[in-house]
């Protein structure tokens, strides 16, 4: 089984963003050097807790930092760009990095509705974006080919190319939480990454829908796709247990409103008065998490690519840290990573 990473570039307190951005860095060697195969990060906005906000200056500074590992978006939220702009900036990438970038496409904001206003120039809106969202998607597929699009105007086809002689395009994935792109990937026959790790809710049916209505495509001959899972994994089951407070914490507050702060380190996750007033809700994610010794989080994983019928699976490495943890480390988070790999590589599915 393939195991590859979604690195949200946590910010915790105490840590400025040079420091989790050196955090991550470290990360991504580690995943390297633990043979998974690819490493991406995501889009998010006006988030205390996250710096993962420009999917193309980070990958470019992460395949910098590695040397085989496939880096990606997961993903570019194409509703905040001009398409021709992400065709420009990844195909430079693929320039750049040939063979080893993903372009992993979102149809949500990722962010709020102020922070959506700023990204829109103080208006746009987001109507429409349902309608519009396939011809984008479509062009900029087309705009990153040799090819180019042609686009008509007053009468005349004008061509554009996100970059001069292209010789190779990144890998097209898209993304979503609800039916919508899963129907979308199907139509325009891309692979497709659900949103696993996000609710756990939904999932086998998003793939079925997906992988039913698939229609072969020149990028894509049969369905692809894979799973996305929260993880925290540590030498025992209660260490496990504690890293992955912080995170917890932050999802139960993200859900009921509370206001964005830094993610907590695990000591302040263990006092804090969310544990207590929200414990119905951690404990329901909590059932949808990887979370355990090697042991424990192998048998775990191996048994939802199983359930799910996948051959792929990334790791949301979500262990926190602790109150004395160097700031610019996250030996949680690499734990995690290298104990599944280890125990995934040595341990048959069930």
């Amino acid at each position: 089984m393939r195991l590859s990473v979604l690195d949200l570039i946590p910010v915790r307190s105490g840590q400025t963003t040079s420091q989790a951005l050196q955090a991550s860095i470290a990360l991504a060697r580690t995943a390297e050097e633990a043979g998974y195969h690819r490493y991406w990060v995501a889009e998010h906005h006006n988030m205390p807790a996250v710096a993962s906000t420009n999917p193309p200056v980070l990958i470019a500074l992460l395949a910098s930092a590695t040397d085989r590992m496939r880096i990606g978006s997961g993903g570019v939220m194409l509703p905040n760009h001009a398409p021709l702009v992400v065709a420009e900036q990844f195909s430079l990438l693929e320039s750049a990095f040939p063979g080893r970038i993903d372009l992993g496409i979102g149809r949500a904001p990722g962010s709020d509705p102020v922070t959506n206003w700023a990204l829109r120039y103080g208006g746009g809106g987001t109507e429409g974006i349902a309608e519009e969202f396939p011809t984008h998607v479509a062009n900029l597929i087309r705009m990153m080919s040799p090819e180019g699009v042609g686009l008509a105007v007053q009468g005349r086809t004008y061509e554009l190319h996100a970059t001069p002689n292209a010789t190779g395009v990144p890998t097209i994935w898209l993304l979503g939480s609800s039916d919508y792109s899963a129907r979308l990937a199907a139509e325009q026959g891309l692979p497709y990454v659900f949103a696993h790790h996000f609710s756990g809710e939904g999932t086998a049916e998003m793939l079925r829908l997906y992988r039913e209505n698939f229609k072969p495509s020149e990028l894509l001959d049969q369905p692809l796709t894979f799973l996305t899972v929260n993880a925290s994994v540590a030498e025992t089951a209660e260490q496990a247990a504690r890293l992955a407070l912080p995170q917890l914490v932050q999802m139960a507050g993200l859900r009921t409103g509370r206001p964005l702060s830094p993610q907590l380190t695990v000591d302040e996750a263990e006092v804090d008065d969310y544990l207590r007033l929200q414990a119905p809700l951690i404990d329901r994610m909590r059932q949808k998490w990887v979370i355990g010794d090697a042991e424990q989080a192998a048998r775990k994983l191996l048994d939802l690519a199983a359930e799910f019928d996948v051959d792929e699976v990334m790791i949301n490495p979500v262990a926190g840290a602790y109150q004395d943890t160097p700031v610019d480390q996250a030996p949680g988070r690499e734990k995690t990573l290298r104990l599944l790999a280890e125990a995934t590589s040595s341990r048959p599915a069930s």
